[in-house]
């Protein structure tokens, strides 16, 4: 092999060892905060503040994340909305109800992802860049304690979304809530509304129940549930499950989603189905949040391009 061909393999080589590196060691744990705006309540309301956390898939003894997550309550958001795969471990709990704890003492709602239900398991890396990278459940699975979760969460005060719809009175203003089990698990069953919530000449919940704001909350944002979202009339849905690409391009993005969400809106705030709902063209869109989460797999403990995130909505008049 001449010189220069060994040295363009030996750069490439050194290039590959650093991305490695700095996406295994460092910006897997390089936690941020993203702060959005998103025009949307009735005119004349003031300021509304959700806390979207997702896919921590916390471990015991990470105690970094634990402290940020914490931390996060310093914010003093209106509304804690989290949409799943809080774990990846058997015995997490202690640890996610340390990083949970000031969180729940606030208004919330949740609904759970595939990795609240069974622990993660070891699998070709290469799938992950596979337009679906799901496997078949395994009968041998370790089954997680999801239902004292769930429970702990109620106990709360905090709203199951799972399959169901509920409302929450927050700063003096009500809000719908509609939710979904995980789609990526396929156990999405879109909850009808009761004869009572029927709008009557207009297509948003808010008529039939005088809700301020309708939100609509789903651990995977597959297209199917995001059709019925909108088609429900919720003003925004919030979800997570993509980790932002996990893997992504500068200048270019996420290379997979992990869903069949395209890789433009792998992450952040955007209009479903098409344009944002303030631009024109944009009649009959609601809108769409998308976050990056603040974890992974521990069996692919890597991020890079795509830093581990929790944000802030601030919901101000459209």
């Amino acid at each position: 092999m001449p010189l220069t061909a060994r040295g363009a393999v030996g750069g490439l080589a050194l290039a590959g060892a650093g991305a490695l590196a700095w996406a295994s060691l460092v910006e897997v744990r390089w936690y941020t905060l993203r702060e959005v705006t998103v025009p949307v309540l009735p005119p004349g309301q003031d300021p509304l503040r959700i806390l979207h956390l997702s896919d921590l898939h916390l471990t015991p003894g990470q105690h970094r994340k634990i402290d940020w997550v914490r931390d996060l309550a310093s914010l003093d958001p209106d509304l804690v909305i989290d949409t799943g795969d809080n774990w990846a471990h058997l015995e997490a709990m202690p640890a996610l109800l340390e990083a949970l704890e000031p969180h729940l003492a606030k208004p919330g709602a949740f609904v759970m992802g595939s990795n609240d239900y069974v622990a993660p398991s070891a699998k070709n890396p290469a799938r992950y860049l596979l337009p679906d990278a799901r496997l078949p459940r395994r009968p041998q699975a370790a089954e997680l304690p999801w239902r004292e979760l769930a429970a702990r969460f109620r106990a709360a005060g905090w709203k199951d979304l799972t399959n169901r719809r509920d409302t929450i009175d927050v700063d003096g203003r009500r809000i719908s809530l509609v939710g979904v089990d995980d789609p990526h698990l396929e156990l999405d069953r879109f909850p009808a509304r009761a004869a009572s919530d029927a709008p009557t000449g207009e297509t948003t919940l808010r008529a039939g129940t005088d809700a301020d704001l309708h939100l609509g909350v789903a651990h995977a944002p597959y297209r199917r549930v995001l059709d019925e979202m909108q088609d429900d009339g919720a003003d925004l849905v919030i979800a997570g499950h993509t980790h932002g690409g996990q893997l992504a391009v500068p200048f270019f993005g996420a290379l997979v989603t992990n869903c069949d969400l395209d890789r433009g809106r792998a992450k952040g705030l955007h209009g479903w189905p098409g344009a944002r709902p303030d631009s024109p063209g944009g009649a009959g869109s609601t809108w769409l949040h998308v976050s990056a989460g603040l974890g992974t797999s521990p069996y692919a403990p890597v991020r890079f391009a795509c830093r581990p995130e929790a944000t802030l909505l601030t919901l101000v008049p459209a």
